[in-house]
C-alpha cells in the first residue's frame, strides 16, 4: 500500500518555458520628460499621465484663467488632497491669481511685461515660492505636499509651500527617559527634527545637509555637523556610503543603521576605491 503526503505535491512532468519580451508591446509608463514645456496643454496632460490621474484620486488639478496686460493666460495648479492647507491655496495662490489681479493696474504701466517675473514677484504673496524648469524639482515639491502652478506661454513651473499635513506633535522621548534635561524628542518630520538641532545648538557653525534615500521612496534625510569641529574625513565618508546606497526604500532609521554600519564588504569597497583615485 502506497501512502500518499497531502502536503507535497510532485508534478508528473518538468516544464521548462520563458517569457520573451516582444519588442512591438508599447510601454505603459510615459516617457521622462526633463524640462517644463512651455504649452500649458503638453504641461497638463504630460502631468496627467504621470500621476495617473484617471486612477489616483487624491491629485487635484485645478484650471483657471489669469489676466495680465488685458490678456488672458490658461493656467492650472496641481497638489496632493491631504498633503496641502487648502485656505493657504485660496488665500494665497487663486485669490490673488483669479480676483485681485483684475483690478491690478501695474501691468498697464511696463510696455514689455515679463510674465514671469511679474507673477513671481507681484500676483504671489507667498513667502515660500520657487521656480523650476525641471519636472523633476516640480515632482518632488508635490510628492512632499508644495502645490504647482504652470502658465502657457511660460516654460518655468513655480513651486509653492502650502504644507497641511498632519503631524505628530513633538513629545517626551519614550525609549530614553531623561529625568532632568529637555522632555523632547525627534518625530517623522524631518524638519521639526532639524528645527529642534537649531533651537539647541544656537550656532551659524552647525550645517544641515539634504539628501533623498531610496530610489523609489525618496526619504529625506538630513546630514548634521559642527562645520569646525566635525573631522572631515568622517563627514565625506557618511556622503559616501549614503550616496553608494542601492536600495529601492528606507522605512525606517534602524534599517539605515545596518546598511552604513562598518563590516569587511564596505571595508574593502571603500579601500579599493581610495587606491583608485589615488
Amino acid at each position: 500500500m502506497i501512502k500518499l503526503n497531502p502536503f507535497s505535491y510532485t508534478p508528473a512532468n518538468e516544464y521548462d518555458f520563458s517569457i520573451i519580451p516582444n519588442s512591438n508591446t508599447k510601454t505603459l509608463k510615459p516617457t521622462a520628460q526633463k524640462n517644463i514645456y512651455a504649452n500649458i496643454d503638453l504641461n497638463y496632460k504630460y502631468i496627467q499621465s504621470i500621476y495617473n490621474t484617471l486612477i489616483n484620486s487624491d491629485i487635484v488639478l485645478r484650471e483657471f484663467t489669469l489676466t495680465c496686460k488685458n490678456k488672458q493666460y490658461n493656467a492650472f495648479i496641481v497638489y496632493i488632497d491631504g498633503m496641502v492647507n487648502t485656505d493657504l491655496i485660496n488665500r494665497f495662490i487663486l485669490d490673488p491669481l483669479m480676483i485681485r489681479n483684475q483690478n491690478n493696474t501695474f501691468d498697464k504701466k511696463v510696455k514689455n511685461l515679463d510674465l514671469e517675473q511679474y507673477i513671481y514677484q507681484n500676483l504671489i504673496p507667498q513667502n515660500s515660492l520657487k521656480k523650476s524648469i525641471e519636472f523633476t524639482e516640480i515632482f518632488d515639491g508635490i510628492n512632499s505636499g508644495n502645490c504647482a502652478l504652470f502658465v502657457d506661454t511660460i516654460s518655468t513651473a513655480f513651486d509653492i509651500d502650502v504644507k497641511g499635513l498632519k503631524q505628530r506633535n513633538v513629545d517626551k522621548p519614550s525609549n530614553e527617559n531623561i529625568i532632568k534635561g529637555p522632555q523632547e524628542a525627534f518625530v517623522e518630520n524631518i524638519r521639526n527634527n532639524t528645527a529642534l538641532l537649531r533651537r539647541i545648538v544656537n550656532s551659524e557653525e552647525l550645517i544641515i545637509e539634504s539628501t533623498s534615500l531610496g530610489d523609489i521612496t525618496r526619504t529625506k534625510a538630513a546630514i548634521c555637523y559642527l562645520k569646525d569641529l566635525a573631522n572631515g574625513d568622517l563627514v565625506s565618508e557618511v556622503k559616501f556610503r549614503l550616496n553608494n546606497l542601492k536600495i529601492n526604500s528606507l522605512l525606517s532609521t534602524g534599517q539605515l543603521e545596518q546598511l552604513i554600519e562598518d563590516n569587511d564588504k564596505m571595508r574593502h569597497s571603500t579601500t579599493s576605491i581610495h587606491r583608485k583615485t589615488r
